[in-house]
């Protein structure tokens, strides 16, 4: 069973976003939710959510090796990833953006990774 990566809530917002994103609106807008590899230091911070295929994400992708960067996941991908140690992909219970998606992008460039 495939770990559950977003909720209901989680993948209304992403969805709402990622139909603004496909319609050319340029709302800066803030994550919504926060997956991690507890034992891979990979991060990816989601904003939006295809709505033709409800299964591509977009969001700020850092894979733990310095060079975060904007881009596109796959969730049914991500939910098959595990970790060196057999971990698979946790979503973050925690997480609440505290900006928005271009000021997590700004600070992960300038550090080499996401801020908490």
């Amino acid at each position: 069973m495939a770990q559950l990566l977003t909720t209901a809530s989680e993948r209304t917002q992403l969805l709402a976003n990622g139909t603004a994103r496909a319609q050319g609106d340029g709302t800066d807008p803030w994550p919504v939710v926060r997956l991690f590899t507890p034992d891979a230091h990979a991060t990816w911070l989601l904003a939006a959510l295809d709505p033709v295929d409800g299964d591509t994400a977009w969001g700020l992708i850092d894979l733990g090796i310095g060079m975060p960067a904007l881009g596109t996941v796959k969730l049914s991908d991500l939910a098959g990833i595990v970790g060196p140690r057999r971990q698979p992909v946790l979503r973050d219970p925690y997480f609440h953006a505290a900006r928005p998606l271009s000021e997590y992008v700004r600070l992960a460039q300038r550090d080499g990774s996401i801020p908490d």
